[in-house]
């Protein structure tokens, strides 16, 4: 993580918050003067500003325009004398993200730095996220097309809608879109509107003002700013709110938005790429899509197959996808047999390629030899059955052992359907009967300390390691999270 910038020319203050971020773990740098914090930011960024407004040498209003300008991601808090009223709104009008008033108490100063570095953190994983474009792959004619419909639109900022069955890539060819364009070294933005509920979707897509609503502390930038000059992906675009399709359609008509609360438009320089997995055309005669929206949409169309309609393809991407699932585990990757690999080809995968990813995952974890068999593959699937969608992705193995399975038992990120709900009780279930088979002991107790070391563990890397906020997220007391810390031997946590 970044150090947090302290711009102020009275040394007492810098001195403050200094020794105040120490005893928080984080890490400080410290300027007299706006001008040698500009000269810094031409080779550097922080974490969070934070900035006096009148010093020598340059306002600190000047400063926050310069970081607006040019990272517009950048949290700033300004730091105003009483006085100073009419240049905190100034402040608050030229995008800061908070202000502190002079004489002001070091424990609130703290905890508006922490609610700054939050959203610097939740801002530099969008942008983490953006840069992490997976493969495309594939062979079969279908997929052939998809490429070349890829290169036509390589040097075209026209919208463009994608539809296809959930599971088929829509994401990753919104991304290739994005990367062969005009924009491609603008941010690349995602947003599933069927993830997000509908009270807070207005907010994610369009940003927030202060105090538009009950717990806006502070100002947000929604989506649409995020991905200023560049491209913003809606995914399940048929699951949006009818009245928010009307600010969408706003939007792309005129290119101007308002923050929720704000009185003041805002112009939207975005490429807007949208995905479906449902019939729009059907909504529309039902009443549930603007017919006008769909149309402002549907400019390109962009039809994925199935997997059932590029089997060929089954074989390169099962091989892709052990390789990434090992790699992610550090281990060596798993081998199909002939017979298993022509078993997995004939298959009707329904949650298509991102089920046979999370099918690879499985193997990587739970194949007891390296070549793997038929016989291998999950007894729902060679029943006829089929296995959940919602088994984790190889990102979300990292930090698993070869033989620990604990992490495996974390719900995925992605909207929770039933079967994905059901995808870590099948391993667990899974990895019950194996220990029972083998006869190992305490077989509750040790698959016990996995389930809670793996809810601590993805708890604590919420809150950044605050252990009490953590307890309070999982429902449990400060003295039970801290001696479940101790038994377990999780590192990594602190008070808060």
């Amino acid at each position: 993580m970044k150090p947090i910038w302290i711009v102020d020319d009275d040394e007492s203050i810098r001195w403050v918050l200094e020794k105040a971020l120490a005893r928080e773990n984080l890490a400080t740098r410290s300027f007299s003067n706006a001008r040698d914090a500009n000269d810094a930011l031409a080779h550097d960024t922080p974490q969070v500003l934070v900035s006096d407004i009148r010093m020598p040498g340059g306002s600190g209003l000047d400063l926050l325009q310069t970081v607006k300008t040019n990272h517009p991601g950048l949290p700033v808090i300004i730091i105003t004398a009483f006085s100073d009223l009419d240049s905190a709104v100034a402040a608050f009008q030229g995008g800061a993200f908070e202000y502190l008033a002079k004489p002001f108490d070091v424990d609130r100063a703290v905890e508006l730095i922490r609610r700054a570095l939050d959203e610097s953190l939740r801002e530099a994983s969008v942008e983490q996220a953006s840069a992490e474009t997976p493969e495309i792959l594939g062979q079969a004619p279908a997929m052939q097309d998809v490429f070349r419909a890829i290169g036509r639109l390589s040097q075209s900022n026209v919208t463009v809608l994608i539809t296809g069955e959930s599971g088929t890539g829509k994401e990753l060819v919104a991304r290739a879109l994005h990367k062969h364009s005009p924009r491609a070294a603008q941010p690349f933005i995602a947003l599933n509107t069927a993830a997000i509920p509908k009270d807070l979707l207005e907010s994610e897509l369009f940003g927030h003002e202060r105090g538009a609503f009950t717990g806006a502390q502070a100002t947000r930038r929604g989506r649409f700013e995020q991905a200023e000059g560049g491209t913003l992906f809606l995914d399940e675009i048929g699951d949006m709110p009818f009245d928010l399709q009307t600010r969408l359609l706003r939007v792309l008509s005129d290119g101007h938005f308002y923050r929720v609360g704000g009185h003041q438009p805002l112009k939207a320089n975005v490429r807007v790429i949208a995905a479906t997995h449902q019939n729009l055309e059907q909504r529309v005669r039902e009443g549930l899509f603007r017919e006008d929206l769909y149309h402002r949409l549907n400019v390109i169309r962009l039809r994925l197959p199935s997997l059932r309609e590029r089997r060929e393809d089954i074989p390169i991407l099962t091989r892709y996808f052990l390789t990434q699932s090992a790699k992610q585990l550090g281990v060596e990757a798993k081998r199909m047999t002939d017979s298993a690999m022509q078993f997995l080809a004939g298959l009707d995968l329904p949650g298509n390629v991102r089920q046979l990813e999370n099918l690879c995952n499985w193997i990587t974890v739970m194949a007891p030899g390296q070549n793997v068999e038929t016989k291998d593959l999950p007894r729902e699937l060679i029943e006829g059955g089929s296995i959940a969608v919602g088994l984790p992705a190889a990102s979300e193995l990292a930090a698993v052992s070869p033989v620990a399975v604990g992490p495996l038992l974390q719900q995925p990120a992605a909207p929770a359907v039933a079967q994905e709900r059901e995808g870590w009780v099948t391993l667990l279930e899974a990895e019950a009967a194996r220990m029972l088979a083998a006869g190992r002991p305490e077989v509750m107790d040790v698959l016990g300390r996995m389930f809670e070391s793996a809810l601590i563990k993805t708890a604590l890397k919420h809150t950044h390691g605050r252990k009490n906020d953590a307890a309070i997220r999982l429902g449990i007391g400060r003295n039970t999270i801290t001696r479940k810390i101790q038994e377990l031997g999780i590192d990594g946590a602190k008070d808060d």
